[in-house]
């Protein structure tokens, strides 16, 4: 195949297992990703839940220490839980160490709290209802396209919010999201000013070699503000496999020309599980429905079960988790290289970037090389 292949990890602690050792399996992949021929190693922030990438910036510093070639980044700064000259004095000083080899992705999933309101889900109209009974699930071209999720149906976000009250100062609220992009921009070509006209200059970051890059699932405000700025831009399938589309044809329609690119650089996500055969495969990612089941249902992301103990989710559970389920791409490398070469297709990815949660270290491992090899990643490098 002739588009890289890039990963995205966070950092998932196995049952039985401790964060400690979801931090190490994280360097471990990245340095078996650097020689399988990978692009990119990106990080995910992700809070009070059972991964171990929740300080994402520090861990892309321990990254970048282990490795040396592969580009490394966020997937991404949820900006609305960090100032702008956080964020930046954070990426300058890793990038002053470990110069050209950073990509700083910003999300807005730290200005969501409006969308989830400040109720119980099952409080009379404290959220607004998308209507998804008539929606049925395309397959174009190849690729699965389900109806949007509806956050309605999550059962509790009582969590959810008591976790963005903790990571927020108290009484302070997070800027709208492209003004925080344009501090961040400012911030590093070394033009920003307060509101009192002072100039500041971030020591570290000023200057610093990263590549900025904004993330989306919809078509909406971040897609439309990446194409309006000349930016990449990161579309989220594995989580939003219903509107991930719709992200990539807004950026597209709103791209204009900057200097940092002539034209729309798109890369699409994919929830991945590669094994020796399809079997095999199915059954290392039996309990990936688990997993989205515990966030969905609003507790966070838990502990990633044992397939080989796990008790089946009830039909009541799987219907909440189907469509993350039917988009997962599970199977031999020939099975996954096609449907993955199918999305690509489709959405005209430049890049695709794969995330891979197993129970075992060593299956995970083996999910991505023998899918590196499939898709000639190697082979590619050498040439």
């Amino acid at each position: 195949m002739t588009v890289p292949l890039s990963i995205l990890d966070l950092s998932p602690v196995s049952a039985g297992s401790t964060a400690q050792q979801a931090l190490r399996n994280t360097i471990d992949l990245a340095q078996h990703a650097e020689q399988w021929g990978y692009h990119r190693y990106w990080l995910a922030e992700h809070h009070f839940v059972s991964v171990a990438s929740s300080a994402s910036i520090t861990l892309i510093g321990l990254v970048a220490a282990a490795t040396s070639r592969i580009r490394v980044g966020s997937a991404a700064v949820q900006v609305g839980h960090h100032t702008s000259a956080s964020i930046v004095e954070a990426f300058g000083t890793i990038d002053a160490l470990y110069p050209g080899r950073l990509d700083l992705g910003l999300g807005r999933s730290g200005h969501r709290r409006s969308q989830y309101g400040s109720e119980p889900a099952h409080a009379k109209g404290s959220h607004p209802k998308i209507d998804t009974a008539t929606g049925r699930t395309e397959i174009r071209d190849g690729v699965v396209v389900p109806p949007p999720f509806d956050p309605g149906r999550i059962a509790d976000r009582s969590k959810f919010l008591a976790s963005i009250s903790a990571l927020q100062q108290r009484g302070a609220e997070p800027l709208d999201f492209a003004e925080q992009i344009d501090e961040i921009r400012a911030l590093l070509d070394g033009t920003f000013a307060s509101p009192e006209g002072i100039a500041l200059h971030a020591v570290p970051g000023e200057g610093a070699q990263v590549e900025l890059w904004l993330f989306g699932s919809s078509g909406g405000e971040s897609a439309e503000l990446a194409g309006r700025l000349g930016l990449p831009f990161a579309a989220a399938y594995h989580v939003a496999p219903g509107t991930a589309l719709d992200a990539v044809e807004a950026y597209r329609a709103a791209f204009r020309p900057s200097p940092q690119l002539s034209a729309p650089y798109v890369v699409v996500s994919a929830d991945v599980v590669v094994a020796a055969d399809d079997a095999t495969a199915r059954q290392h990612a039996a309990t990936y429905g688990h997993w989205v089941h515990s966030i969905r249902s609003g507790a966070g992301a838990a502990d990633y079960l044992d397939p080989d103990t796990a008790t089946p989710l009830t039909p009541e559970q799987h219907r909440l988790v189907d469509d993350r389920l039917a988009t997962q791409f599970v199977g031999a490398p020939s099975t996954v290289v096609e449907r993955l070469a199918a999305l690509q297709h489709l959405t005209g990815a430049d890049e695709l970037l794969v995330t891979s949660v197993t129970h075992r270290h060593a299956d995970r491992l083996e999910s991505h090389r023998l899918l590196a090899d499939a898709w000639g990643l190697r082979a590619a490098r050498a040439a």
